[in-house]
Order: C-alpha cells, then structure tokens, then sequence
C-alpha cells in the first residue's frame, strides 16, 4: 500500500521531511472499517505533528486527520456502515493517518459523508467541524444562552479552516451576533460570507472598535490561533462571568488576570475522546452525521478553498509550506 510519512521531525525544506512508503494493509479492530481513501485536506495538527514528533527508531509516522472515502471492508462489529458507503472523518492522532491509499478507522469517529459533496469537498469539514461543534456546544454551551438575552461571541483567527465552519454553524444553529478579526480585505469578506456580523482587526485595539459598532460586551471569545498574544485584550472585552475556549498552545498562559472577572477558560482538543477513549466517543460519529444533513439541507456549505490534484509527494509539501506561512483562508484539499 502507498503511503507517506515521515522517520524524524525535520523542517518542511529538507528532502527527507515527507517521504513515499510501502506499507502492509491496515489491521482491523472489531469496531474498524477499512477505507479507501479519495481525498484528504491538511490542517495544522500535520504540520506540527510533522516538525515536532519523533516516530519510534525506524518506524515512520503517516500524519493526516481529514479524509473522505469508501469502506471497503468492515470490522466483526460494525453496525453503523456497510461496504460501498462513502463516509467522512478525522479519526485518532494515535493511529496511522490519512496520507495513505486506505486507512483503518474507528466507526464511531465517522460520519456519511453529504450526499451533495464531492469527496474533495467533504475532506474539507471533518476535523474543523468537529472542533467547532465541540467548542461552541461541549466546552462554551452556547446553547444554553438565554436566546431572548443579547449575545455576543468573538472569534479570533475567524478565516481559517474552523473559523469557516464555526461562523457557519454559529450562525445557523445560535442567536449570538458574531465578531470575527481579520486584517486582511481578503480575510474580512471571507468571514462575512460565512455569516458574520461585524469585524474587527485584530491588530488594532479592539473594544473601540466594538464600541464603533454597538457591540459590547463579549459573552464568548474563541481563540483559534495566537490567543496569548491577546489575554490583556480578551478579558477587557469579555463580560463578567463571560468565557474563553481555545484550541491553540500558548507558550505561557497566566490564568489569574481572569479572577477579578470570574471569567472561565475551556480547552479543546478534538481527539481527546479518542485519546482517552471516554464513552462518549460516538458523539462525534453523531455530530458528523448532523453536520452532513446540514450541508445537505444547504445550510451551511465546505470551505475548500484551495484544491490540488494528486495526493503526491510534491502536492503535501505545497500544502504544509502554505499553512507554515500562516496566511491560508478555509481549507487545502489533495484529492486522487
């Protein structure tokens, strides 16, 4: 079986950063199906994973944690899917990823994919649905508020790939108004396409532009990337008793800035029912499965932005080197 991965974590640059390899057939669980893979997109987990994990000696990690595909085969105790069934998932950091021909995957962490998208399409919403599903209605509850109360949530680094889908699910499924930062006029009508409300530069003092627009203060702020670089300015904006939810990895986090507030911080990471293994991990199967139906129903729509032919050597080099630049809006998809 075709594959690639990666013998030590190197920079992008070097030859040996990705290699080809040639694998044995995945092994399945009880619980496994064996998909054959059609298309993937690259996320910032690749990369770090990537630069930043070193594989046991001579063995090769193979990233990838966004496919879309068909089962070709199913574990002893598989009741959720069927052979031909054309599914989607993100499946488990622990196990060897997408950048192969076919993966073994947990069905419990898989969902059918939209009958509306091409496989190129649907790779695009896996992990980032997912983690925006959990931060807004597992970590934030903002289902909770009170829907005849004003709200408001911010969400820092709006324009990539689970600022596309979050604004989206936010919008439909929420009555909050939604801010979004964005510095860029490309960045800015991204994100008021997917639905939201106002917009402010992050680089540039924030509460006199929430102020300019009727909007304060913040019940929620989502940090998607660079959060510490805005503690001071997060909990200027939040309300009392407001909340932070953030999926990136601040090199330092003071907590204690946030007492005076009674302000409360959530962490996401959307393998951590994988990780862990908790009882809940077929939530994700179930959140998948409602997020297919809501694309089918055209409410919200994938945020594939940037496509490439081929799952090739060549083609995940360009995707890493784009999401290293940091400049990327939705999401990079490889397809075969």
């Amino acid at each position: 079986m075709h594959a690639f991965g990666f013998y030590q974590p190197l920079p992008i640059t070097a030859p040996d950063a990705l290699v080809a390899l040639e694998l044995p057939e995945p092994t399945l669980g009880d619980y496994d199906l064996l998909v054959e893979v059609k298309a993937i997109s690259v996320n910032p987990v690749d990369v770090k994973v990537r630069a930043g994990s070193t594989p046991a000696p001579g063995e090769a990690r193979i990233p990838g944690w966004d496919a879309a595909g068909i089962v070709l085969k199913t574990g002893a105790r598989v009741s959720r899917f069927a052979v031909g069934d054309r599914v989607w998932y993100a499946g488990d950091i622990r196990r060897p990823g997408s950048y192969a021909e076919r993966q073994a995957v947990d069905e419990r962490l898989v969902g059918p994919m939209p009958a509306t998208l091409d496989f190129a399409e649907a790779a695009a919403l896996p992990l980032t649905a997912i983690t925006a599903w959990e931060l807004l209605f597992d970590r934030l509850k903002v289902q909770h508020h009170d829907p005849a109360a004003p709200g408001a949530l911010l969400v820092i680094g709006a324009a990539g790939g689970v600022g596309s889908i979050l604004l989206q699910l936010a919008r439909a499924l929420t009555g909050l108004t939604l801010v979004a930062t964005a510095s860029r006029d490309e960045t800015r009508r991204w994100v008021q396409t997917l639905g939201a409300h106002a917009v402010i530069d992050h680089s540039q003092p924030w509460a006199p532009q929430l102020a300019d627009q009727g909007i304060s203060p913040i019940d929620y702020v989502i940090g998607l990337n660079h959060t510490d670089s805005y503690i001071p300015q997060i909990i200027e904006v939040l309300a009392p008793e407001g909340q932070l939810a953030l999926i990136d990895d601040p090199q330092q986090f003071d907590i204690v800035p946030f007492k005076s507030k009674s302000l409360s911080v959530h962490w996401e990471l959307m393998f951590t029912r994988s990780l862990y293994q908790t009882p809940s991990q077929a939530r994700q199967h179930a959140l998948l499965r409602r997020v297919a139906e809501l694309v089918d129903r055209g409410v919200l729509r994938t945020t594939l932005t940037r496509r490439f032919d081929g799952i090739t050597l060549d083609n995940l080099r360009q995707a890493h080197t784009l999401l290293e630049q940091g400049a990327t809006r939705g999401k990079i998809v490889l397809v075969r």
